[in-house]
């Protein structure tokens, strides 16, 4: 996952148009780490403000979980978004929090789904090559999370505000399924709204 500070386009700030802060990519082990160091540097703006335009397939879920608290202990609101420049004018485009991106969505102080976004659930699996083969050979098993770290989920969404019952949908979707959540199950399992 990248980072960076992007300046919101519009015609009555100018030049003291705010700083928001856009994360786009695969969430990996590293992706917590590279935010904070980010996030220290980029805290010398005056013109940053604590929001997160997050726009993500997924990527590692413990990764993922680490990258909510740091998004919690900076208080910053994540919207689900792209970032992007057209016609001159830059600004929020649709975007996209797939998998285990959902949990870091959920760290957020604030958190919001634009109609135009998706939020969708994965069931955890890891991907790993067939003993007795080598890397890139093709050969791959998938082998499905254990009850631990399902547990460990659950008790992390709720820490962050969010129905516990978002992590057991996820796992009960077959694996390979990706769920899109609609604006309804956005709402009821509390992970966020349309608006700031």
């Amino acid at each position: 996952m990248t980072f960076r500070a992007v300046a919101l386009d519009t015609p009555d700030c100018g030049s003291k148009c705010p700083e928001v802060i856009v994360a786009d990519g695969v969430i990996e082990k590293g992706t917590p780490q590279a935010f904070i160091d980010f996030a220290r540097q980029a805290s010398l703006s005056q013109r940053l403000r604590s929001v997160i335009f997050i726009n993500s397939p997924g990527g590692n879920v413990v990764a993922s979980m680490e990258l909510g608290i740091a998004f919690r202990s900076l208080r910053s609101a994540a919207i689900v978004a792209g970032f992007a420049s057209q016609d001159g004018r830059s600004g929020p485009v649709s975007g996209q929090c797939l998998s285990a991106c959902v949990y870091a969505l959920m760290g957020a102080f604030r958190r919001v789904v634009p109609s135009a976004s998706r939020v969708g659930l994965h069931r955890m699996s890891i991907v790993q090559p067939e003993e007795g083969e080598e890397r890139g050979s093709g050969a791959v098993r998938r082998r499905l999370a254990d009850p631990r770290l399902v547990g460990v989920l659950a008790r992390y969404a709720a820490r962050m505000g969010v129905d516990p019952a978002l992590v057991w949908r996820a796992e009960s979707l077959s694996p390979g399924v990706l769920h899109i959540l609609s604006a309804r199950e956005i709402a009821r399992w509390r992970l966020g709204s349309a608006r700031l």
